[in-house]
């Protein structure tokens, strides 16, 4: 079974550096962070980098679309994903990799991405976690590379959320914390499955988390929830 850490630095250390790169994944393993969690898409050219939004813009202050974008001319402190791969290796990080496709890309992200971890993944660091809002990208990973471990994004967990985990043989479920109910953590955690929770800052409000049995915290701020929890 696959062992995650209490806390995971979301996009790096969100809250001290520029989300998704080279600089946050430094400085959440400065602040504690044992593991990040980013996300990856792929370019006009079809290279995966490392990057949330479907533009440039709020980020990198760019009016381009990724996927109108090749990777030889994305601005410099958008890292490939190979680049975070080999960051990783130097200080020692896990990996949650979050599958964020460009709108019709679901399953070629997904493979371009499992293809990607199986070339250059260190076997020394712990197997990363695939996680992914789009069902489509999860199951194209699931029969690309089933070896990966699968969780389920999902913001407001339904009644269906079972269903949707199984159906990509999903071994965990992350899902808003402010939106997760004790009932809904119990029901989870007795189905067998890693509870993990994005994307909360505040100590007492993981420890209340933790409490109702979530495993793992998706923070921006990991030195605080390091801090609350371990």
């Amino acid at each position: 079974m696959l062992q995650l850490p209490k806390v995971i630095g979301h996009r790096g250390a969100a809250a001290y550096a520029p989300e998704n790169t080279l600089e946050s994944f430094r400085e959440a393993r400065y602040r504690g962070a044992t593991w990040v969690e980013i996300d990856v898409k792929l370019t006009a050219d079809g290279v995966p980098i490392v990057m949330h939004d479907p533009s440039l813009e709020r980020t990198m202050g760019v009016d381009r679309l990724v996927a109108e974008t090749r990777a030889a001319d994305l601005p410099k402190a958008v890292p490939t994903f190979e680049a975070a791969i080999d960051c990783f290796r130097e200080l020692g990080l896990g990996c949650n990799v979050e599958i964020k496709p460009c709108e019709g890309r679901e399953a070629e992200t997904a493979r371009v991405a499992v293809e990607t971890l199986r070339r250059r993944w260190p076997a020394a660091l712990p197997a990363p976690l695939l996680s992914s809002f789009k069902d489509a990208s999860l199951r194209a990973a699931r029969d690309a590379a089933p070896e990966f471990a699968r969780a389920v994004l999902i913001d407001a967990l339904e009644d269906d959320w079972g269903k949707r985990a199984a159906a990509v043989a999903a071994v965990g479920v992350n899902t808003n914390g402010k939106k997760l109910t004790a009932l809904r953590a119990v029901e989870i955690r007795k189905a067998g499955y890693l509870l993990s929770v994005y994307t909360i800052n505040d100590g007492d409000v993981a420890k209340a988390l933790a409490g109702m049995g979530v495993q793992c915290v998706i923070t921006d701020a990991p030195d605080v929830i390091v801090a609350a929890l371990i």
